[in-house]
């Protein structure tokens, strides 16, 4: 899990999204989104606990992974913010689901929590792992972070440049293992856990859909049009009111969690955040568990 054979296919969008799906169709729709530089495989182990419960669990491939693909190659090949979240409203409509419980990390939870923001009628509850509130502010983005937290955002500035957008052309796999021990250190993936997940970034579109989104976070290239207005209203940091639980790794390499919560003022409803010893970026795939208890609690509370 996931295996090719369960692979599925949708027309989204400006995509068409290839995702799997594991448990009861008429179960409680939740949506597991990945982040960079992972795939689906985050949820191998959270999908089963789930769904032995009756969730009805959807893991899509973002665009720009795996066997996601692009309609048409006239669509700008974009990595911004409002594209992950106009791409996740699309599933659900292509999957004709009214709403649904969504996790997500890194891109995958910025996505979940867009949606969340903005169209909060179609969320039963949202865990953002890695990121509490990660809805990017772009206005204010130019202003300078510590210089540790600099040090650990060096790949983003990497891949403002011609030299950055080769490196990881030529070399996905070594930059993203690097990634990985980085952002994780306290966790022991074997070489055949990296390597499934490393599959997904041959896909064609993976190069211009990451550049584009680390040089749009910084405002160093202009928003695609089509999603203009989407990025107008997030520009406003909108509050998430939808039942939230935050669920943070403390041994996160690259965004370690700040002692003082600085990201609860931003969710107006039920909210509750969880720091995990032992836990680096990738939350689902170090910690499926903690991870999955959350999605477990959320569907109690509604």
């Amino acid at each position: 899990m996931p295996q090719e054979n369960l692979l599925k296919r949708v027309s989204a969008g400006v995509l068409v999204v290839a995702y799997y799906e594991v448990g009861p169709a008429d179960g409680v729709a939740t949506i597991l989104l990945h982040g960079f530089p992972y795939d689906a495989h985050a949820y191998d182990e959270v999908v089963p606990r789930l769904a032995a419960t009756g969730h009805r669990c959807i893991v899509p491939y973002l665009r720009g992974y795996g066997a996601t693909r692009f309609l048409s190659p006239e669509t700008p090949r974009s990595g911004e913010q409002a594209a992950l979240g106009a791409d996740l409203v699309a599933l659900m409509d292509g999957l004709r689901i009214q709403e649904a419980i969504l996790g997500g990390y890194d891109w995958g939870g910025r996505a979940a929590c867009i949606v969340a923001a903005l169209w909060p009628e179609r969320v039963i509850g949202l865990v953002s792992a890695g990121t509490g509130y990660n809805i990017q502010d772009i206005a204010g983005a130019a202003k300078p972070g510590t210089p540790d937290q600099e040090a650990r955002d060096w790949y983003q500035y990497y891949f403002h440049t011609e030299r950055g957008r080769k490196g990881l052309d030529e070399k996905r796999g070594e930059i993203s293992r690097f990634l990985w021990k980085t952002w994780s250190p306290s966790w022991a993936f074997d070489e055949d856990t990296f390597e499934q997940t490393a599959a997904s970034f041959d896909n064609p579109d993976f190069v211009d859909v990451v550049i584009h989104s680390y040089q749009h976070r910084y405002g160093v290239i202009a928003v695609d049009p089509a999603y203009a207005e989407i990025e107008a209203r997030l520009a406003r940091q909108p509050d998430i009111s939808v039942p939230s639980i935050v669920v943070l790794g403390a041994d996160d390499g690259v965004d370690p969690p700040p002692s003082r919560d600085e990201d609860g003022r931003k969710f107006a409803g039920f909210y509750d955040r969880r720091v995990l010893r032992g836990v680096g970026h990738n939350v689902p795939q170090e910690a499926p568990t903690c991870f999955a208890d959350a999605i477990f609690e959320l569907r109690e509370r509604v």
